[in-house]
């Protein structure tokens, strides 16, 4: 584990404050900081997580307007960048973010050279092939939230359907973090049972291919709707973020569902896509033995072309 570890949360938006809450309640890091350049409000931030430390595991927290108070840190949440407003998707707010995470990555590494970045910022995936490519780091060290907070979706949608608790089902989302997302039903168990095979009260199954891919279609737009209700998501991605931060500061090799640039993953090089990873103290690596099946691994390598046809717009 990492010993007097920081955490510093770029941006201190809804995304970005309710990451820093949550670090602070889980305490996942000894240090967290929080930064934004809109003073008044990283301020007011920090002074009102601040007046409840007294009520979490013994963190700080600090934060401003100067990316010095990312100076030293361990792990970087990047989460700054435009709002994604009723009806926009991801990619449409590509062009602007990116500059936005180009600018944080430099400045950021200037002071903290040894830390590992997980962006958030949307479109996540894209973002970090752009800021990966900016950095001169390795792939580990950088690398998107990706789809683990769709895994959670989805996990709780089955569960709250098969009357099972979510740590029972075994069902992950792959690929963009967006509209070419899918789940991995090949793989989709509810403790040992495949998902196809788990019966309802009658005796009968209780799932049906066509109804999986209903409610894959739900968890995919389930971020529309609550952004359509509310202006934001920020709670669900708060906790997903930090439990990314945990596995990297506890050095836990815990397998999560994030997006590193791949390199030879089943024939995909050079887009950040979100796959099963270890994740620890280094970063963020594929685990290459990952099964998918024909339609799957199709349905991937369209995700991929997807990206890189994004990508690749932005980098001329």
């Amino acid at each position: 584990m990492i010993e007097n570890s920081k955490l510093t949360v770029i941006g201190a938006g809804a995304v970005g404050s309710s990451v820093a809450y949550a670090a602070l309640i889980r305490g996942a890091a000894r240090h967290v900081a929080l930064y934004d350049i809109d003073a008044a409000k990283t301020e007011a931030e920090v002074l009102d997580l601040a007046h409840g430390t007294l009520f979490t595991p013994g963190s700080d927290i600090v934060g401003g307007a100067d990316i010095s108070v990312a100076e030293g840190s361990h792990v970087v949440v990047i989460t700054a960048g435009a709002k994604q407003k009723p009806g926009q998707t991801r990619i449409e707010l590509a062009a602007t973010n990116a500059r936005i995470v180009r600018d944080i990555m430099q400045r950021t590494l200037e002071v903290a050279p040894d830390a590992i970045f997980v962006i958030v910022s949307n479109p996540c995936d894209v973002l970090t092939m752009l800021a990966h490519e900016g950095s001169g780091l390795p792939a580990e060290r950088v690398f998107a939230s990706g789809t683990l907070l769709d895994s959670s979706r989805l996990r709780w949608e089955l569960s709250r359907r098969a009357g099972v608790a979510a740590s029972a089902v075994h069902a992950q989302i792959v690929g963009e973090h967006g509209d070419t997302e899918f789940p991995l039903w090949s793989a989709a168990r509810i403790n040992a049972v495949p998902i196809l095979d788990w019966a309802g009260p009658d005796g009968a199954p209780l799932f049906t291919r066509e109804e999986l891919d209903r409610i894959a279609v739900d968890v995919r737009d389930a971020a529309y709707t609550v952004i359509q209700g509310k202006g934001a998501t920020n709670y669900a991605i708060g906790l997903s973020s930090v439990r990314i931060v945990e596995a990297i500061l506890g050095d836990e090799s815990a397998v999560l569902n994030v997006a590193p640039v791949l390199s030879d993953f089943h024939g995909i090089d050079g887009v950040a896509l979100s796959v099963p990873c270890l994740v620890d103290s280094a970063g963020a690596r594929p685990i290459r033995e990952t099964p998918f099946d024909d339609g799957e691994l199709e349905r991937l390598r369209a995700s991929a072309a997807a990206l890189e046809k994004v990508a690749a717009g932005l980098r001329d």
